[in-house]
């Protein structure tokens, strides 16, 4: 019973740093707890709550040749960006747009099938359907949002060309 009583005590005194926290004052978008430098600073104090502030780091500044370099060429790369030839460069848009082409081809032909089976809006019944007309404005609703989206994807990709052209 002694020790308990010795204990309790000894904890709340190991404890007690947790508890308190310093004043924190606030200086602009910074804080500090240090009461002279605030009063220098004519700094705010915090009142309510605790503050937590974590360190951020700051972005490296680009050194001077890279940033020269990156102006008068117009190009957004990093300088440490491996370079490519312009021969290479060609082959790789070239190749880009044959694979631009291919996908426009192929949403192209889903878009047409889609408007086929859409058919402005009236698309064939099947049987099913014919005892479920709830099921019909459904399949209507669903053929309709494929359409455009089917139409968006071809507009896309359109954009997607003649930004390589």
């Amino acid at each position: 019973m002694t020790y308990r009583l010795l204990i309790l005590p000894a904890l709340a005194l190991m404890l007690q740093p947790a508890w308190a926290q310093d004043r924190i004052y606030r200086c602009g978008n910074e804080y500090t707890n240090n009461a002279t430098q605030a009063k220098e600073r004519g700094c705010k104090l915090v009142e309510g709550g605790n503050v937590t502030v974590l360190q951020g780091s700051r972005p490296a500044a680009p050194a001077p040749a890279a940033a020269s370099r990156a102006s008068s060429s117009g190009s957004a790369s990093p300088a440490n960006a491996p370079r490519v030839d312009a021969a290479d460069q060609r082959a790789r848009d070239a190749d880009a747009r044959a694979i631009l082409d291919a996908e426009l081809r192929k949403a192209e032909a889903r878009l047409e099938d889609l408007r086929k089976e859409y058919n402005d809006g009236n698309p064939q019944r099947t049987a099913l359907e014919m005892r479920n007309p709830q099921g019909y404005i459904e399949r209507t609703a669903e053929l309709k949002a494929a359409v455009a989206r089917a139409e968006a994807d071809v507009a896309g990709i359109k954009r997607e060309l003649a930004r390589l052209k």
